[in-house]
Parts: structure tokens; C-alpha cells; sequence
């Protein structure tokens, strides 16, 4: 799967889950942005997850490990600041935006192993 074609199904799950969950969400206290915000970060953190996978994909092993390992430190620093300024700088409620960024997150996972699984996986019934 290209990554435009990841980036448009991440940004509909996003806009599906958000669609539906909306008017359910609490809306005193940034409750809804909170949970948003934690969709965005999530949905960011992946493209670029999967980005990095298929730019080093065709490259050597050790050049293929150094990126998606770096990236990896890359994001959990860029998400960390993130997290830090939407909960001072925005003032963005702490649980809600952990509990979405958290869930999506996991979604996300599970959707990019099964990608790359069904990419670079045996075929069914190979030796």
C-alpha cells in the first residue's frame, strides 16, 4: 500500500471514530479537542512510522534498523513535546488526551503490522 493510500485510510478512521464519538464526548472543558488532539498526534505518529518503513524498506538491513530504531526515538520526542504543549501551552485536559492518544495509537499499530505483514509475509502454504 502506497503511503498516500495509508495516510487517506488513518484520516478516514480518524473521521469515522471522531464522527461517531462526537456528540457522546463531554463538551465543557476541551474534553473534545482533548480527544482530537490525541487522534491527530496518533494519526501523525503512524504516517510518519509507515514512512519511514517503506523510504528504508528497499535500503541494507543495518540502514533499514537505523532509521525505523531513530525514527522511533525521533517520534516519541516529537510526541512527548506535543503532549507537553497541548497540555500547558493549550491547556488541553491530561486524561482525555492521553485515553485517545493511547487508543488510537493501538488501532493504528494493528493496522500497520497487518499492512506490512500482508506486504512482506509468507505466502499462505510456502515451505
Amino acid at each position: 500500500m502506497s503511503l498516500g493510500r495509508y495516510a487517506l485510510l488513518v484520516m478516514a478512521a480518524v473521521a469515522a471514530i471522531l464522527g461517531a464519538s462526537w456528540p457522546a464526548l463531554p463538551a465543557e472543558a476541551g474534553v473534545r479537542w482533548a480527544v482530537a488532539g490525541g487522534a491527530a498526534l496518533a494519526a501523525l505518529n503512524t504516517i510518519l512510522a509507515y514512512f519511514l518503513v517503506l523510504w528504508s524498506a528497499p535500503r541494507s538491513t543495518n540502514f533499514f534498523l537505523g532509521a525505523v530504531l531513530g525514527g522511533m526515538v525521533g517520534r516519541m520526542a516529537l510526541m512527548l513535546g506535543a503532549v507537553v504543549a497541548a497540555v500547558l501551552g493549550l491547556g488541553l485536559p491530561k486524561v482525555p488526551l492521553a485515553i485517545s492518544l493511547l487508543a488510537f495509537f493501538v488501532l493504528f499499530l494493528v493496522v500497520e503490522l497487518t499492512i506490512l505483514h500482508r506486504r512482506t509475509g509468507t505466502p499462505a502454504g510456502a515451505p
